[in-house]
């Protein structure tokens, strides 16, 4: 068995409001010493997920970055190709002025402005305004309008998920697609996918188990496929804590398999 953990990182691995990953260091840990690869997964860029991916010390694994929309060879740095960005941003200028006034996006903000909305620090803000493939932001408009807005985007082709925070906009590569592609390069025969919010449906979805984080701040995972089965897992505790008590319990299972 060669299982690969992809894991979300606001809110899953990562303290929803601290960005800690402390709590789960036992976990962590415990995958480093059996040599299991873990792929972060996430709507950050990948400029701000070099950082983390060097803290945690996971050397060549590949990163997911932008909810999908691109892969992080940490062996290439940091040089992306920013043409997937710049479809984004001139779709959302072709809309009529009301619907495109209705979102607000990192482009549209200063560095200030994103330290106030996320509480990250001034260096951390600017990196997650190095937008390569995709565009988050809030929706500001009217309720009643943002599907008018969602639909006026996908007429050019960009696809917009609501994600613990927030609504991002893209070309529409989804987080499960860049799971296969990775899981297929790491050789994954059995994959684990861990996440907390919409935009890791597809992921959770496609992942042979499953593991919903506890989410008290966002709107929760829909029902996934096999939910109610061994397949699927639902944290009672939210955040890294959740993350640390399942990967250890997933690992546990994954060594009784291996003596059977």
């Amino acid at each position: 068995m060669a299982p690969v953990f992809f894991t979300d990182l606001d809110g899953t691995l990562l303290d929803h409001d601290t960005y800690s990953h402390a709590p789960a260091r036992d976990a962590l840990a415990a995958l480093r010493d059996r040599g299991i690869p873990l792929v972060l997964t996430s709507s950050k860029t990948a400029a701000e997920i070099a950082e983390l991916h060097r803290d945690l010390d996971l050397g060549t694994t590949p990163a997911i970055v932008e909810n999908g929309a691109g892969i992080f060879d940490p062996q290439e740095g940091l040089q992306g190709d920013r043409g997937a960005h710049r479809k984004v941003l001139t779709a959302l200028d072709q809309l009529p002025s009301p619907l495109r006034a209705g979102f607000t996006g990192f482009t549209d903000m200063t560095v200030e402005e994103v330290q106030i909305l996320t509480g990250l620090d001034a260096e951390a803000s600017r990196r997650a305004k190095m937008r390569c493939h995709s565009e988050p932001g809030l929706w500001t408009g009217p309720q009643d309008t943002q599907d008018a807005f969602i639909a006026g985007l996908a007429q050019h082709g960009i696809a917009a998920r609501q994600g613990g925070r927030f609504l991002t906009l893209s070309l529409g590569h989804t987080k499960a697609d860049a799971m296969a592609t990775v899981a297929q390069h790491l050789g994954a025969t059995l994959t684990v996918a861990l996440g907390d919010a919409p935009n890791d449906f597809e992921m959770l979805d496609a992942a042979d188990i499953a593991v919903v984080i506890r989410n008290d701040h966002g709107p929760d995972v829909a029902p996934l496929r096999g939910e109610g089965s061994p397949r699927v897992h639902r944290t009672t505790e939210p955040g890294p804590r959740g993350w640390n008590t399942a990967v250890l319990a997933i690992l546990e299972d994954i060594t009784a398999r291996g003596r059977e």
